[in-house]
């Protein structure tokens, strides 16, 4: 899935089918949805783009609005290895921590648990002294060595 698509299906399955089904209407979905499809391809250019600053903008009105909730943003593991995740932690890191847990790195690093492991036992990623691996050191690994296509 690219980052486009899944932008699009998040917008679309949180924001347009809620409001279908609240008002029992599928028209005010189909009226927005193609204002919604290029919106997503302009915030795309922007997160992949070179703006570091537009793109830090577009995240924290996009994870404003995708995930609100009183609490911190704390997505599963899982989610770093999406196309969204990917640009998040590349450009911001996480937006609400300073340090993850070994499985969490590696889903933002795109390796495995034991392979973070292996990085911090090798001194190539520090340990936090609560036992997680900080968030900047993650960032900055994957700005000096971006995944490739098989190792995501």
């Amino acid at each position: 899935m690219d980052l486009a698509g899944q932008l699009f299906r998040l917008l679309d399955n949180r924001l347009l089918d809620p409001l279908e089904i609240l008002l029992e209407d599928a028209r005010p979905g189909d009226a927005v949805r193609p204002l919604l499809r290029h919106r997503v391809i302009e915030w795309t250019r922007v997160l992949e783009g070179d703006d570091d600053a537009a793109a830090v903008h577009v995240i924290a009105r996009l994870i404003g609005t995708l995930y609100p909730d009183d609490h911190a943003f704390h997505p599963p593991a899982d989610w770093w290895r999406t196309p969204l995740g990917r640009i998040v932690v590349r450009r911001v890191g996480h937006p609400f921590a300073t340090t993850v847990s070994l499985s969490t790195a590696g889903a933002m690093l795109g390796i495995s648990r034991q392979g973070v492991h292996d990085l911090v036992r090798r001194g190539r990623l520090p340990r936090h002294p609560d036992g997680g691996v900080p968030v900047s050191a993650i960032r900055d690994r994957l700005r000096d060595n971006p995944p490739t296509e098989e190792s995501s």
